[in-house]
């Protein structure tokens, strides 16, 4: 496991290669990052990105999808991959924000949580873009990034990643460093062939070259 010099180090270095750091999925709406990120389930960003606009215009209110007909929101989102869960998902969860939380994504996790098809990543990520409060978001992207650099110890298993981070990453680093996590994971530290010549974390990884 990485010293507390080294994770900051980490974490600095982060920060310059990328300043930025925010989430890829649009939206303009609390509710609306919470139905992208249930979409954005083995599936792609972009791709989600791609499905929204129409989706967000066809029902316009948390409203509009709390009464919509489950099949006609799966016909939007049917390019995203298992498009009869999500859709149901987005219409259980729109009912239970307005009738059980007065028309407001819940705040905390322990709520969250209750929702159709929400968890902990979900959760993690709507309590870090929403509500500025600390989100240890474990993707694909982050359980293997933060398992070569050594900050956990290569567990693929998300929710013991998250316990691990916990631990190192201090809560007011933790959204924008998930959020980097993905930019790196997608530019250099790939799955495969990851670029490590070109990584500004080579000389602080475990596992360059891997």
């Amino acid at each position: 496991m990485k010293s507390k010099t080294d994770t900051t180090a980490i974490i600095e270095r982060l920060k310059e290669l990328y300043p930025d750091a925010i989430c890829s999925l649009d939206y303009k709406k609390d509710y609306e990052l919470l139905f992208s990120v249930r979409l954005s389930a083995q599936c792609t960003d972009a791709r989600v990105n791609l499905v929204t606009p129409a989706l967000f215009a066809r029902y316009p209110t948390l409203e509009a999808f709390a009464e919509a007909d489950v099949d006609e929101v799966g016909q939007y989102v049917h390019s995203c991959g298992f498009w009869r869960a999500k859709a149901r998902d987005i219409v259980g969860s729109a009912k239970e924000i307005l009738t059980r939380f007065n028309g407001r994504v819940p705040d905390n996790m322990e709520d969250l949580l209750t929702l159709p098809g929400v968890g902990r990543k979900t959760a993690n990520l709507v309590l870090g873009d929403i509500y500025g409060k600390e989100g240890y978001v474990c993707d694909t992207h982050c359980i293997r990034i933060t398992g070569r650099l050594g900050l956990t110890d290569g567990s693929k298993d998300p929710l013991k990643v998250e316990q691990q981070l916990r631990q190192c990453i201090p809560p007011e680093e933790s959204n924008n460093f998930c959020h980097r996590m993905v930019l790196h994971g997608r530019a250099v530290c790939t799955a495969r062939n990851p670029q490590c010549q070109n990584c500004t974390l080579r000389d602080l990884c475990d596992h360059p070259a891997e």
